[in-house]
């Protein structure tokens, strides 16, 4: 494990760990508007039109998220820009690498204080980012991190966006070793249920996949958003007519366990769960992602996999297997390899295409949540992330 540059944080600094703040929402900040409010922003600032285009050049395009880099501005103009439009909105907690270099984890504090977590992952031939749309998480999934720490607060379109203009930098700098300088894809499973933060969640999705210098340029086939089956605002997701991947935290493929492990299924129901996403393969064309964490003795049974077989036979998607991360003293701990080789066997064949995650990042506390819920537990002990994080 590498352990990156950490920013310090004195006792007396207003973010410091041991001081709680009420949640907010962040200030206004370019990636919060398209390019047409942009340019009323800039004018109302007493700047001309084309300011709007230049600033999102520097951001979308360059990746420069500091005005006092853009010295093509003048001075006042930087001044004035700096606290209307491009405020500081992630301050490096702790940053963390592994897998050489290949794997690299950063905890934010927000302006409030809250604390979001995104993971860069890189590969022979593409570079991931894992972002979070939540300051914490409302689910109350019992294997999660995120979810026993409940929610804090939804994430601005602009925290969103900016946790992956930043990653983005970071590819672009080479620091990823053995992967292409340019991120290409990113994936809404860092911490929260980003379809419970909906109207940011598809508004820094077009953010994301629009052209530059209005956005970054991605493809929008290479954007996945997740849930745990929020049925209302999946089939909202469907009249979207966007092309992003859907995946679906599943976890169990039946309705007696799945109450259990993703409590929002006492809601909506696997059936029905199942449909709305079926509906979203229809309408998109893309296939379903269902994520399945295995849980040793608790869903990874022979018969569950002939369930979950039969359940998706036919049908536009494929199983995305994960390995537990086990949280520190947490009863949940990952299914054996040959127990999960076996649950393979069975899902495929039933016709079902199935894959195995790319376990990365245990040693850096890779599973979300776990570095923020690591700080918070160190700064109820009395302050000692702050020491840690001093040195």
């Amino acid at each position: 494990m590498t352990i990156l540059p950490v920013i310090p944080t004195s006792p007396d600094q207003p973010d410091a760990v041991t001081t709680k703040r009420r949640p907010s929402m962040p200030p206004r900040h370019l990636a919060d508007l398209d390019l047409a409010a942009r340019k009323v922003a800039v004018t109302t600032l007493g700047e001309p039109a084309f300011r709007a285009k230049q600033l999102s050049t520097h951001y979308f395009g360059r990746l420069v998220r500091d005005v006092g880099a853009m010295t093509d501005l003048p001075a006042a103009s930087r001044e004035r820009i700096t606290g209307d439009l491009l405020p500081t909105l992630l301050t490096p907690v702790r940053e963390l690498a592994c897998d050489d270099g290949a794997t690299r984890k950063t905890l934010w504090r927000l302006h409030d204080g809250a604390l979001v977590e995104s993971v860069l992952m890189g590969y022979p031939d593409r570079v991931t980012a894992c972002v979070s749309s939540q300051a914490g998480c409302g689910m109350a999934c019992p294997f999660c991190a995120t979810g026993q720490q409940g929610l804090t607060r939804n994430l601005s379109i602009a925290e969103i966006v900016d946790q992956v203009v930043y990653l983005a930098g970071v590819a672009a700098s080479g620091a990823v070793t053995g992967s292409p300088p340019r991120l290409s894809r990113v994936v809404f499973m860092g911490m929260g249920e980003p379809l419970a933060n909906y109207p940011r969640v598809i508004e820094a999705v077009r953010r994301l996949t629009a052209p530059a210098p209005e956005g970054l340029g991605l493809s929008q086939r290479h954007i996945t958003v997740s849930t745990v089956g929020l049925v209302p605002a999946m089939r909202r997701l469907i009249a979207e007519e966007l092309s992003v991947t859907l995946a679906l935290s599943l976890h169990a493929p039946d309705d007696d366990l799945r109450d259990e492990l993703v409590p929002v299924n006492q809601r909506w129901k696997v059936a029905e769960v199942l449909d709305a996403a079926f509906d979203y393969a229809a309408r998109t064309g893309r296939r379903v992602s269902i994520e399945y964490a295995l849980i040793r003795d608790v869903n990874d049974q022979p018969w569950r996999a002939d369930l979950l077989g039969r359940l998706l036979h036919g049908k536009l998607a494929h199983v995305n297997l994960i390995p537990l991360n086990p949280t520190p003293g947490s009863k949940w701990d990952a299914s054996p390899k040959p127990v999960e080789r076996e649950f393979v066997r069975r899902l495929r064949e039933a016709g079902v295409a199935t894959t195995v995650r790319d376990t990365r990042g245990r040693e850096i506390d890779g599973a979300c949540g776990q570095l923020a819920a690591g700080e918070l537990t160190e700064a109820s002990a009395g302050g000692a992330a702050d020491a840690e994080v001093a040195q």
